[in-house]
């Protein structure tokens, strides 16, 4: 007997041993894939709790399978999980109950931390941001950011400025660092093109205000960082969707997730093809992308990117005052006889690897590939250029004690090395009888080899509860290798060259003056260095005289919660003052000469405000306005013996005000948003100004859930409600030829509808 009841308590004890066994986990935003810590996990069989650490994990030494698991933190919806089994990989995904943006992660950040505690200003573009507009050109939504504006000639003449900085640039992007997934989107001289990412595979958009080069390198205006989505455990999906607009404009896709154990794959598929409002404006572009994550046993995570995109796309060019007033839609006479167009292939390759060497010290490493192979006829001749560039970023983050203090280090540095063959020839265009153009002789021919290095370092330390500092360093090397291989007579370009390396400080605090209300200070360095074309004189001869433009910004702020972290705000106030001002001096149609100009003042004022709210019956509402308030002036400029010293400086708003209304009832969303903006200055003499304008734009989106599998999505709207006539984007300094009138303006797209379908099949 007494032997029967040993057998029968050992084989009681085995069967329980072999059911309590260790479980581990990590949890995560549901929107960010963001690691979440103090979430309070509780194993409802044993009664036992844990928070989670700064990664977001949580380990159990025994628990009894199955075991359910009870997720809560104070601003998430609660959750409760069961796991049936021990798995390789457990993560629980938690919502935020009503999503508070000064709580939010910045990611971007050398180190993470929520928008509320960071001492700089940092616009967010979330997920349902991104649904406010049509979607056709992701850029349009940059201009409902405080400090942002986009001037859109067309869906392919976009240039984005960050609190005036690139306002001045002709017909491009520059002076803005810009990523994806950690990725560089920027070349190594500065040029930047956005255009090509479909707004429908990201899941949010991060914009750093004013000069970030202790954390960029050359980035005076600031910094943009795209991040794709990350999928959900166990989604497997295939989504399809087609929109419709005015104009002939229409873009269909396809995304593929598929989500097993650790691995996560998606990929996108979308073609965007367009008429155009104007004569010459026909749009095609079809874009690939695709991302893959993988975390190892060890919970290392490997991650992919990759892109790819196809472009054609027609320029009617900038229009005469006249023109612009009475014939918008026309487009300017040389580049419509020469059928101008731009089109290029462009391919972006990334492998990032992030090694968890302990809980203190963390290291994130990319290597990244980037190619664009262009070709652009153009009235006055044809650009043929090829760029390939490779590089590399390696990131240690390591949290400490310093005096104390708890604190956390990173240190890193960031490499790229940049190909580039520009070549033109002659266009024959008027030798046509039918209205293209015709490739002629060759005109030049440049190889041009550019590399930088940066090396930074960041240090974030609590020095009292409610204090924080931050300092930062960057140091940055550029030089170049230019090759004339068509010289012409004595006129030959070749020659190395570089740059006086620059340091970038950076310095901030940030104090909680009260519950969920912060006040912050900071002061920061930027640095943008010449592109080749500004290094070039009349002669073709390189001006080894010019400098790198600096700029030092001072900033104060206020961010913080109100009615029980409903209603978010933030104002600040800052100032940019510019040495070295690179100026474009335009000499002839194509022809621009770069020059240290002088001086300039960025003074401004940003206000942001997030109000949201639910109700009963499943019912929503978020209300926000952002604006600016700008007064961005020459403090010294003399140029060619006109002294433009205290005029304003062209190519920006003088304000930004954008109130806008998001209202949820069940399956239905409607979107109203409002945008005004002021006059611009059209040059540098402030002889002419535009109109100010305002825009009324409309969007409703209408989700419905078939059955367990498939979800369907409507959506409708109306650009431009009012039907206002104004100028999307001015060419600054535009000078007239031949007794013509200087072509100005680009026209804004007048009323417009468009309408789509989105169906999602989970597997």
């Amino acid at each position: 007997m007494k032997n029967s009841l040993f057998i029968f308590s050992l084989i009681l004890f085995l069967i329980q041993t072999a059911n309590a066994q260790q479980f581990k986990g990590r949890v995560l935003d549901s929107r960010s894939k963001i690691p979440l810590e103090r979430v309070k996990v509780t194993d409802r069989n044993s009664g036992e709790s844990q928070l989670t650490d700064r990664f977001g994990n949580f380990s159990f030494d025994e628990v009894s399978f199955p075991v359910e698991l009870e997720f809560c933190r104070e601003d998430y919806l609660g959750s409760i999980l069961i796991f049936q089994e021990n798995e390789s990989r457990i993560e629980a995904y938690l919502e935020k109950d009503i999503d508070q943006l000064s709580e939010i992660v910045v990611r971007s950040a050398n180190i993470p931390e929520k928008i509320r505690e960071i001492p700089a200003s940092v616009g967010l573009i979330s997920k349902n941001d991104l649904q406010r507009t049509d979607n056709f050109n992701l850029v349009q939504n940059f201009n409902y950011v405080s400090g942002v504006f986009v001037s859109q000639g067309a869906l392919n003449t976009n240039k984005i400025n960050i609190r005036g900085i690139g306002a001045r640039s002709q017909y491009s992007t520059n002076r803005i660092k810009a990523y994806i997934n950690g990725i560089p989107l920027t070349t190594a001289e500065g040029e930047l093109t956005l255009d090509d990412f479909d707004a429908e595979y990201l899941d949010r958009i991060e914009i750093y205000k004013g000069p970030v080069s202790s954390a960029y390198g050359a980035g005076l205006g600031g910094s943009i960082n795209l991040y794709t989505n990350r999928n959900q455990k166990d989604q497997r999906s295939i989504t399809t969707n087609f929109n419709y607009g005015r104009f002939n404009t229409r873009k269909n896709g396809v995304n593929l997730s598929y989500v097993k154990d650790s691995l996560d794959l998606s990929f996108n598929y979308n073609q965007v093809q367009s008429d155009g409002y104007r004569q010459n404006g026909a749009y095609d572009r079809i874009s690939m992308l695709g991302s893959a994550g993988l975390i190892n046993k060890s919970g290392n995570y490997w991650s992919f990117f990759f892109s790819y995109t196809n472009l054609k796309a027609y320029i009617p060019s900038s229009l005469s005052e006249s023109d612009f007033r009475n014939d918008p839609e026309k487009a300017a006479f040389t580049w419509n006889q020469a059928a101008g167009y731009e089109s290029y292939d462009k391919n972006i390759f990334g492998v990032a690897y992030e090694h968890n060497f302990s809980e203190k010290l963390i290291n994130t490493t990319s290597v990244f590939y980037n190619s664009r192979d262009g070709y652009e006829p153009r009235p006055f001749d044809i650009l043929d250029e090829d760029r390939q560039s490779i590089g590399a970023r390696t990131r240690f983050n390591l949290k400490t004690e310093i005096f104390k203090k708890e604190s956390e280090f990173s240190f890193g540095t960031e490499t790229m090395f940049e190909f580039y063959e520009t070549g033109t020839f002659e266009n024959r265009y008027e030798q046509a009888e039918e209205r293209r153009s015709i490739q002629g002789d060759r005109l030049s021919l440049n190889e041009q080899d550019r590399n930088y290095v940066n090396v930074f370092a960041q240090l974030n330390s609590r020095l009292t509860p409610k204090l924080r500092a931050e300092l930062g360093l960057n140091f940055n090397s550029t030089s170049y290798d230019l090759e004339d291989r068509f010289a012409d007579g004595d006129i030959d370009q070749s020659g190395s060259y570089s740059f006086d390396p620059v340091i970038s400080p950076r310095m901030g605090l940030n104090y909680e003056v009260f519950d969920g209300k912060n006040v912050y200070a900071s002061m920061s360095h930027g640095f943008s260095t010449p592109t080749v074309a500004e290094t070039l004189t009349p002669e073709g001869l390189i001006n080894t005289d010019l400098q790198t433009e600096t700029g030092w910004n001072y900033e104060i702020g206020f961010k913080g919660n109100w009615l029980n972290n409903k209603l978010f705000t933030e104002l600040n106030l800052y100032s940019i003052q510019i040495r070295n001002l690179l100026v474009a001096r335009r000499v002839g149609q194509d022809q621009y000469v770069g020059v240290n100009a002088g001086k300039a003042d960025h003074n401004g004022i940003e206000f942001t405000s997030i109000y949201q709210t639910s109700f009963p019956n499943e019912i929503g509402l978020r209300l926000f306005l952002n604006s600016n308030f700008n007064f961005f002036t020459f403090d010294k400029f003399v140029d060619l013996g006109e002294n433009y010293s205290g005029n304003e400086i062209p190519g920006v708003p003088k304000y930004m005000i954008s109130p806008g209304i998001e209202f949820s009832i069940k399956d239905l969303t409607a979107n109203l948003n409002f945008q005004a903006f002021g006059e611009m200055a059209l040059n540098d003499s402030n002889s002419g100004y535009t109109d100010p304008y305002e825009l009324l734009n409309l969007k409703l989106n209408y989700n419905w859930n078939l059955n367990e599998k498939f979800d369907l999505q409507f959506n409708f709207g109306i650009n431009n409600i009012l039907d206002e006539n104004y100028a999307a984007s001015i060419v600054t300094n535009a000078v007239g030829f031949g007794g013509s009138s200087p072509r100005y303006h680009y026209p804004g797209n007048p009323r417009n509808f468009f309408g789509g379908a989105r169906l999602k099949f989970d597997l």
